[in-house]
Order: structure tokens, then sequence, then C-alpha cells
């Protein structure tokens, strides 16, 4: 008499969808994104007395140009008075600018102003970098731009911490901070990238 064959038991994959979600969120959650590449930015506030902003007005003098074609070249100066530099020129000419230590008459107008614990300074409050692109410029060296002109504001802020306060700007309190801040605001605008072709 021939045996019977046993039946095997079927696998119960009604579970199934319920495990590969809770791998996929233990995967998400213990997956970790490296979030420190980037520019970081705040965007201006707008003017306290609400006038159009086409109306505020710049001296050549206050603007210092900064321009990236699509070859990577950088130009960069006062006015009309742009030149072909190196990226490892760029902050120190950055710093010059900004600080004007010299009260130079081609550089940002020096103006009284009254800082909470650092009292009247005279500073270079309406100065602005403008940086303009080309719709081809290399990110790489966009990128490299950015991080000198920050660089150029960071100097400077811990130069004058150390001088006002005797420690690094990291090291101050939020209050001295705002004030440090205030001597030196970080004015970096961005023109809407053009075709400048292979040279600027």
């Amino acid at each position: 008499m021939a045996k019977k064959k046993k039946k095997v038991p079927g696998l119960n994959a009604s579970s199934t969808a319920d495990i590969s979600f809770i791998l996929l969120i233990f995967f998400l959650i213990t997956t970790s994104m490296d979030t420190d590449t980037g520019l970081s930015r705040r965007l201006p506030q707008p003017p306290e007395n609400e006038e159009d902003q086409s109306t505020v007005k710049f001296h050549e003098r206050d603007v210092l140009n900064v321009m990236i074609n699509r070859a990577g070249n950088i130009l960069c100066g006062v006015g009309y008075n742009k030149e072909q530099i190196d990226i490892n020129q760029l902050r120190g000419i950055a710093k010059e600018f900004i600080a004007n230590p010299n009260n130079s008459s081609t550089l940002p107008e020096k103006m009284a102003t009254e800082i909470d614990l650092l009292g009247q300074c005279f500073i270079t409050k309406n100065h602005v970098i403008s940086v303009q692109t080309d719709r081809g410029t290399p990110y790489d060296v966009y990128f490299q731009v950015q991080n000198e002109l920050v660089a150029a504001y960071n100097e400077l802020r811990d130069e004058l911490s150390k001088t006002k306060f005797g420690r690094p700007y990291e090291a101050l309190t939020n209050e001295q901070q705002v004030a440090i801040r205030a001597y030196y605001p970080q004015k970096i605008s961005e023109a809407e990238p053009k075709n400048y072709g292979g040279n600027n």
C-alpha cells in the first residue's frame, strides 16, 4: 500500500509587509546624513520705514564687485577699477574693503554709529559686497568665493572680539556677539546670474 505524501505547510506571508515596513523605519532612523555642506545665508531685514528697495542708493565706493565668469576667473574691485585676482587674494581684499582701516576715500565711508557695549564707533555701515556670476560658473569656484568672503567677516569679528573683550568671537556672550556683528554686519549681495561668456 502506497504511503500518502505529507503536505508541506505553506509559508505564511501575511506579516512580510509589516516586517519590511519596520526594517525601512529602522534604516531611516539609524542612517546619518551629511548636512554640513552648503552655504549659510540669512536674508536681509526689510527696511524699517517700509520704503521701496529701489529707492535705496549706494555710492560707488560702498560696493565691492566680485564677478566670476564661466571659466572660473574672478574679477574684483570697487566701481570701474576691477582687476583679475586669484582666489587667495580675495579674503585680504574683502577685509580691507569692509574695515577700511586707513579711512581711504576710495573705500566705504566710515560713519559714526552708537553700538551697545562698544559706544560710539566709526564703521563702514553702508558697505556691500556684490557677487555676480555667469550661468556657467563652476560651482566649486563659486563656493570658494563665498567661503573666502564669509571668512573675511569671521576674521574681522574675531580680531575685534579679542581687542574689545579679550576673547575670540565664539567665546563671547550673546550680547557681546550682537555688538560685534553690529560693528561688522555681513552684507553679501548676489545678483542674478548673467552670460559673461569666456571672459569677464
